[in-house]
């Protein structure tokens, strides 16, 4: 029977055994996880955000009345 190999995370430089960690450190790395995935999440709502907005300046831009000088 082949073992299961030992999950590791790499934190400043130092490897660590997923295993070996103290359960506040579990989960505090899970809190550390769960902070990433809700920024990467938050920064795809931004791009949309960015990206509907320019939409809206672009047609409001073909929409506005020539200026006359």
């Amino acid at each position: 029977m082949t073992e299961k190999p030992e999950q590791k995370i790499q934190i400043n430089n130092v490897e660590y055994n997923l295993g070996d960690l103290s359960e506040n450190a579990q989960g505090q790395l899970r809190g550390l996880q769960i902070a990433e995935n809700e920024m990467k999440r938050l920064n795809g709502q931004l791009a949309l955000a960015q990206t509907a907005r320019n939409a809206y300046m672009q047609a409001l831009q073909a929409d506005l009345p020539e200026k006359s000088e």
